[in-house]
């Protein structure tokens, strides 16, 4: 796979996301994976995980805390 951004070749590896939900909730998210640019360092997620992702802070919206820490390999 080939960077969005730079056009330089990209690794497999995992991120971890930090999303603010409504009410001022914090949402983590740890071990996604993605792709990752080894020039630039741009972040790339297939169509698949961003549709997981989705889901997962849907339900977090359901759950609210004031913060939620998930693990995607578990949780997706």
């Amino acid at each position: 796979m080939r960077c969005i951004k730079c056009g330089h070749g990209t690794y497999r590896s995992t991120n971890t996301e930090a999303v603010e939900l409504a009410g001022g909730c914090l949402l983590i998210i740890r071990n996604i994976p993605c792709y990752k640019c080894g020039e630039c360092d741009e972040i790339m997620y297939t169509g698949d995980v961003v549709e997981r992702l989705e889901r997962l802070t849907a339900k977090a919206v359901e759950l609210a805390q004031e913060l939620t820490i998930v693990d995607y390999a578990k949780a997706a």
